[in-house]
Formats: C-alpha cells, structure tokens, sequence
C-alpha cells in the first residue's frame, strides 16, 4: 500500500514542476519533532493560557468601534526611513487619531523611536515593556488594531505571527515613501465616501490543473464548498470563476477596476515560486497561477507568463478602491529568508531568498486602493483544506469571510485563524511531549498538527487591520450585515 503523502501548492517559474515535492506523513512527522521546528515551551504555554480564555481577541467591548478597540502603529527603532514613513501615513494617523482617541486619549498610540520595535523584539519583550502579558487584548494597556510598518528585514515576520494570535495585526511595506501616502491616502477616502448600494459582490476564483491532486482539492474541496455556503446571504452576489474559467483574462477583469471588480475576491489555487537568487524573483514570487498552465505531467519547462499573473499585470489605470482580497497561494503575502518546511535542523534551514520580503502583488493592489490583502508567508499546505483521516474542514475559511461579509475589520475577522493555530500548535506540544514520554508516535496525527498549524500562522494582513468593506445602504440608513 502506497505511503499517504500531503500535497504543498506552489510551482517553479523555471522548471514548471512543483516547487516543493510531496511528502509522506513520516518525513513530515519527522520534521516536526527536529529542533527548533515547533513552538518553544515558553511560546506553548502561552497560546494554552490564550486559548483556554473564554473571552478572546477584545477584552470587552464592541471590536468594530476603534474608540473601544484602539489603534496603534508600530514603526522600529532601526529603520532609517521611519520619520519619512511616519511624515507620509499622516493622514491615516490623524483619521485614526480621532477614532481611537475620541474618548480616550490613549486608545491611540504612536510606536515610536523609544518606544517602537527593537531589533531582536519577540512578542513578549515588546509587549512586556509596555506592562502587557498574555490574555485578551486591553486597549488600557495597548490598543486591539496594530499596524507594523517597515519590511520584514526590520521587523520580522515570527514577531508579526506572535503578536497576531492576541492582537489584530496587520503590516504596510512598500518600496516607496510615496506609495504609503497613497495607500493612506485611499483608506481614508474610501471610509469617509458615502455608503455604497448594496448588494456587495464576492468572487471566488480557482483554476483546477489536469492531473493535479492540489488544485482538484481547491476548487471542488474549498471553493466549490464556499460558494454554496455564502450564497444566499442577505445583500450579497456570490460569483465563481472556476476551472476553465479562472484564467489570467477573467482575473485581469476582476482587478481592472471596472464592472466585474467585486467587494471581496477570494482566489485558491498555486502560487508562483521563483527558486533563491533568481532574477524577478522579489516581482514575481507569489505571482498566482491561472488555468492556462496544463498541469504538472504535461507541462516540465519553464512557465509561461500567459500561466500565471504578476503585479505588473495590473491594469495601470486600474482603481480598487474599497477591495478587500484574500489569496490562498503559496508565497501570496511574502517570503522569508529561510523555509520552515524543509529542513532537519534549525542549522541546515534552506534559504527562500537573498532577504524576507513582502510579496510585490499585494504591494501593487494596496497601491491601486485595495484596503487590504490576506496573503500567505511561505507554503501553503493542503491540510488548511483536508485534514489527514478526516476529509474535508473549511469552517475557518467561511466563518473569516462571513465576518468580513458582515462588516468585522479585516485583523478581528482572522482572529478564526489566530484560534485555529493556537488550537492546533497547542495539541501539537502535547502531542510531541507524550512522544517524549515515551509513548508511540502516529505519523499522521502529527504531521497534520504540525503542517496545520503553521500554515494557518502565516495567513498576514497587508494593510491596516482596521479597514473593512464599506457599509450597504439600505433605505434612509447605512447598515452592515452581522452574520456569526
């Protein structure tokens, strides 16, 4: 009987295989308990605590009210740029000054010099030097919404997966000065434009490649399921752009800006991977894959750019303003500098890329007026989507997008994945500690406990967490549906 193995998505730009090949669950199992490949005690024992709160994500009161949640902006002390950065996010500052300040003062809060990110900072360094330790988030201590600002070079992507778990965090990384006061710019405009008429519009886009195991599961295993799920939800058209449709034309539709661009697109399927230290490799990692590409036995050359679409394929006239997007893809929100997946040893990590960096595609969105994009770090795993010996499990996928359906910001609605990860990273340390004991390891329980739980932490918000899709009118007044 052949071993059962799990699927990464995730093609290589210049062979047009798999970026990374299948593993069996005891390879996978094995490199969960290598060291330094699972959460440090000291970081378990946290998410325990976190997860065994009745009460999560807000202390109390209403999270979509930034006078009781709070907002704040953290910048590092070692970024050279942090003045200017701060001098061109202004008007966004101020807009969520009045916000978060309106009642009390120190609902707002400016991470700033001193006070922001030190180089080297975890999650309970900095917050420790703001008096704060685990449990709900305390706006008295530090406001719920955070918004890092810098490249993941200066402020890393692990400090940005741990604060999120308590926090609703989100990250603005651009090349360019000018490009974080447009994006500012846009947030603030689409919030104070008037409501727009309903109903809102979804889209789900996925291709489903001959022969391929990855995409056959995303599109009739998640997409498919969603559809049918969110349809018929009060004030809204559900769209599905799936298999032969989902092509790099009717993608460039739904981002032209024009009448097929809905309120929330949502895509599933490969993500373009360009191997370390290869040429376009900052522009066209993450790039996601459409239906032209004849799958993984008929196609062994390099990809064609008519597979697969970039940032640059962005309409340049294209206005996006008030789009909220979420792709499911590998390396769709960024790369690190080292893979999680691949090596035994913290010692013999395989590098991603010359540095980490955030994936140009939501850069050139977020430009274009999107208000945010949910990306992922890294791989992503099959298991987010079918859990070994137990089938199919998308509840995290659908209870993310009915929150933002319904009017959540976008950092409070993945708080589903904050749980998800807490969830399983902290079973996963029971789980290795038995091992440890002395009882027998079962290969597929821990293989998906490991690749679970780190695929839904590096689910990341580019953008400010505190923007969400814009109120429906209905009659005299502007509402937001409420579906939980």
């Amino acid at each position: 009987m052949a071993e059962e193995t799990l699927y990464f998505n995730g093609v290589n730009a210049e062979t047009g295989a798999y970026a990374m090949a299948p593993r069996s669950l005891k390879e996978l199992a094995a490199l969960a308990m290598a060291p330094g490949a699972s959460p440090s005690p000291t970081e378990a024992r946290g998410l325990s605590d976190w997860r065994a709160m009745r009460d999560k994500g807000l202390r109390q009161g209403n999270a979509k009210d930034l006078a009781q949640a709070g907002w704040g902006v953290i910048f590092a002390q070692a970024d050279e740029r942090a003045e200017a950065l701060k001098d061109a996010l202004r008007e966004l500052l101020d807009h969520r000054r009045a916000q978060a300040g309106k009642v009390y003062e120190h609902y707002y809060q400016e991470y700033f010099g001193e006070k922001g990110y030190r180089a080297g900072d975890s999650k309970g360094t900095f917050l420790g030097r703001f008096g704060v330790g685990p449990g709900p988030a305390d706006p008295d201590l530090m406001p719920y919404y955070l918004l890092i600002v810098g490249d993941p070079e200066i402020i890393p992507f692990e400090f940005q997966y741990q604060l999120d778990v308590q926090y609703a965090v989100g990250r603005l990384s651009f090349d360019t000065v000018e490009e974080y006061a447009r994006y500012a710019h846009a947030v603030v405009q689409a919030e104070t434009a008037p409501p727009r008429s309903k109903p809102r519009r979804v889209a789900l886009f996925g291709a489903q490649h001959p022969g391929d195991p990855a995409t056959d599961l995303t599109a009739n295993g998640l997409l498919a399921p969603l559809a049918k799920a969110l349809d018929g939800g009060q004030g809204r058209e559900v769209r599905t752009v799936l298999r032969d449709e989902a092509t790099k034309d009717r993608l460039t539709a739904l981002l032209s800006g024009g009448t097929e661009t809905p309120d929330l697109l949502f895509t599933a399927g490969h993500g373009v991977v360009v191997p370390n230290g290869r040429p376009h490799q900052k522009e066209r990692q993450g790039a996601l894959l459409c239906q032209g590409w004849p799958g993984p036995q008929a196609w062994l050359e390099p990809l064609s750019p008519e597979h697969y679409f970039t940032a640059d394929d962005l309409p340049a006239e294209a206005r996006l303003d008030g789009l909220l997007t979420f792709h499911f893809a590998c390396f769709s929100g960024g790369s690190p500098k080292f893979e999680d997946f691949s090596a035994p040893s913290v010692r013999t990590r395989v590098p991603v890329g010359p540095e980490s960096f955030v994936a140009r595609l939501p850069q050139r969105l977020l430009d274009a007026g999107a208000l945010a994009v949910i990306g992922h770090i890294e791989h992503t795993w099959e298991s987010a989507v079918e859990w070994p010996g137990a089938g199919r499990h998308i509840q995290v996928f659908q209870d993310t997008l009915e929150r933002l359906l319904g009017g959540d910001p976008v950092g409070a609605a993945m708080e589903c994945f904050a749980v998800r990860y807490a969830d399983l990273a902290t079973e996963l340390c029971e789980e290795l500690q038995a091992i440890w004991r002395g009882e027998p390891s079962d290969d597929a329980r821990l293989s998906g406990l490991w690749t679970g739980s780190n695929d839904a932490r590096n689910f990341a918000v580019l953008g400010d967490p505190a923007v969400r899709l814009a109120p429906v009118e209905t009659g005299n007044s502007a509402i937001s549906e409420t579906r939980r």
